[in-house]
């Protein structure tokens, strides 16, 4: 285990016989688009504050890795880059949505893709929360495979599992997904579901063919699959790094 969404993280990650990686982004205050999860930066850096709320400089200075290898807070670029060393592997990328910023994140995101001449790679996967997001994409880089993430509480107010945007793929929880079976392969699109962390999860993707599973355990998932002694591209697993 490596601290998440580090360069090292993601470089570990890449060199292991897997479908691909997972990475957030979000703006800082300046409009710079960085590779982070959470709102704040207290969990995982040694600051303080939101995101948003602080300059790429000073997101910059904080150490999102260890005492021993630490580690700077990544740009999606810095990532795009990256990946040109590993041609095979896949990356999805999950746009954050504050409300200050409405459609700016992904607005970014696709200048960076552009500019990094991965706008029409089949490598680069959006996924998102966000309807808005999925119809953005889809209108602006109708080339890139979206999927749209159901959120947990959706069990209870999308009974129907209505859907408001048209992504290649849906993206329900594992725990959502194994709640409401009918989300596997709905309305023919593909299955992406996250965060599959156990053996008996691992083991329930691949019998029930879901697409994608994004796991914080990749040598886990690696080690159930071959002990079923099954085929990996039937179910990649997607690392959140």
């Amino acid at each position: 285990m490596y601290p998440e969404l580090t360069r090292r993280a993601f470089e570990e990650a890449l060199k292991l016989p897997i479908h691909g990686i997972e990475c957030d982004v979000r703006l800082s205050r300046d409009g710079r688009l960085v590779v982070f999860h959470d709102t704040n930066v207290s969990r995982t850096t040694n600051g303080r504050g939101r995101v948003d709320c602080l300059d790429f400089a000073q997101l910059r200075e904080l150490n999102c890795g260890t005492e021993e290898d630490p580690q700077q807070i990544m740009l999606l670029e810095e990532l795009l880059e990256l990946m040109q060393d590993y041609p095979d592997k896949h990356l999805y990328i999950e746009t954050k949505h504050p409300t200050i910023y409405g459609p700016e994140v992904d607005e970014q995101t696709l200048r960076a893709l552009a500019y990094a001449k991965l706008l029409d790679d089949e490598r680069v996967h959006i996924i998102s929360f966000s309807h808005k997001a999925m119809r953005y994409f889809t209108r602006m880089a109708p080339q890139l495979e979206t999927y749209y993430l159901f959120r947990l509480r959706e069990k209870k107010w999308n009974p129907g599992n209505a859907m408001f945007s048209r992504p290649y793929g849906v993206g329900p929880a594992i725990q959502h997904l194994q709640a409401k079976k009918q989300l596997l392969g709905l309305r023919g699109l593909k299955t992406y579901t996250w965060t599959v962390n156990t053996p008996r999860q691992m083991m329930w993707c691949l019998e029930n063919k879901v697409d994608v599973l994004a796991t914080d355990l990749p040598n886990l998932a690696l080690d159930t699959f071959a002990r079923a002694q099954s085929v990996r591209t039937q179910t990649p697993a997607t690392v959140q790094a």
